[in-house]
């Protein structure tokens, strides 16, 4: 068997999209159909379409919304920090570090790898503005309880959703509420622009100041580049980056959200379900917990491999030419974010990271492919 562990999905939809824009449109920057897709994608969610702002990466999509979000008046003589658990990719971290704010590092529940807010709550400080909850494995675990935690405590919420679009919460689709909500559409993601990334930000000033800092900052050149024009007598006040989403990347993301709910959610949500049912009676395998309030879009299949054999299980599956991978080494454990010599500790996430093993899993593959990889984690850990 030779599988990949998370791939593309892409055809002559998206390439005939692609040309589209090369040889009838002839711009290839931000433009019409960035804009297009935006329109499409606030449709979709079901919120204004001036709330939705896109970017080159879901990283530059994170970054974006912190910088909006982050108080212009601070009043702390230490930089503005941002909670956010150390199990996630270090995007997560490094976002937050180049919106000019510090990332504090918080611990995770067991039973699911998102924000230990208990945890959380030990690690504020007054210099806390925001709590970034991450949707690890596509799970909006808790978000009402994250919304009211910061609501207790004064501060905004930023979504890392990135593993979470056309997911839903009690019927609400994941980025049609709250403060903001981040997502991914590089290539592997639940749908992709090849690259990509999007927030939307439900102030209209940030989504605003979000619009405007894609594009370095140059006050109201959105309106002008989706016009078709440019900005050609521009004022700057704020700090900004070359973050936009391009036309190209746009059409591919079109083509991508019209096949997303005929096409890759069922299949997702089919496969997730094969595994879910294999691998749930084996005793040295543990599922992550999921709330039957969450429709729930697996952009990956993460399992815990307990009682110490995840490297066994591991090399047993690449002799059988299974790919695995680790989604993620904690932020913690790395060398820009390690925390300072008596720190709270991370108990939790150092244990998961020990325990968890991501299997194969996206739309090209058949039932047939992940029976066999249920055969073989059966074989080896039966």
């Amino acid at each position: 068997m030779s599988l990949r562990l998370s791939m593309s999905i892409v055809g002559e939809a998206e390439a005939e999209a692609v040309r589209r824009v090369i040889t009838e449109d002839g711009y290839l920057g931000i433009g019409r159909e960035t804009h297009q897709f935006e329109k499409e994608v606030a449709a979709y969610l079901g919120v204004a379409e001036k709330n939705v702002v896109s970017a080159n990466t879901g990283t530059a999509a994170l970054t974006l919304a912190v910088d909006a979000l982050r108080p212009a008046d601070w009043k702390h003589a230490g930089k503005p920090r941002v909670l956010v658990p150390s199990l996630t990719f270090v995007a997560s971290f490094q976002a937050i570090l180049a919106a000019g704010c510090e990332p504090v590092a918080c611990d995770v529940l067991p039973e699911t790898g998102t924000l230990d807010l208990a945890d959380a709550e030990r690690r504020l400080t007054p210099e806390v503005f925001a709590v970034m909850p991450v949707h690890y494995a596509s799970n909006p675990w808790q978000i009402d309880e994250v919304h009211a935690f910061a609501r207790r405590h004064g501060l905004r919420v930023i979504e890392d959703a990135a593993h979470a679009f056309g997911c839903r919460h009690k019927g609400q689709k994941i980025g049609s509420f709250g403060d903001a909500v981040c997502f991914s559409f590089d290539g592997i993601k639940n749908i992709t622009c090849g690259e990509g990334g999007l927030c939307v930000l439900f102030n209209d000033e940030e989504a605003r100041i979000a619009a405007d800092a894609r594009l370095l900052s140059v006050e109201g050149d959105t309106a002008a580049r989706f016009a078709g024009t440019r900005t050609w007598d521009p004022d700057v006040k704020r700090l900004g980056w070359r973050f936009h989403m391009s036309n190209i990347m746009a059409a591919v993301g079109r083509v991508q959200l019209g096949r997303l709910e005929a096409e890759f959610i069922p299949a997702r949500r089919r496969l997730a379900a094969i595994y879910a049912e294999r691998l749930s009676a084996l005793k040295d395998v543990a599922l992550l917990r999921q709330s039957p309030d969450d429709f729930i879009v697996p952009h990956i299949q993460v399992v815990r491999i307990l009682n110490g054999r995840k490297e066994e299980l591991k090399a047993a599956l690449a002799a059988r030419d299974i790919p695995t991978g680790v989604h993620y080494k904690p932020n913690h454990l790395l060398t820009l974010f390690r925390p300072a010599a008596g720190s709270l500790p991370f108990p939790v996430t150092e244990r998961l990271h020990g325990e968890l093993v991501t299997l194969p899993l996206h739309p090209g593959l058949s039932d047939a492919d992940v029976h066999g990889v249920c055969d073989a984690i059966t074989e080896v850990l039966g």
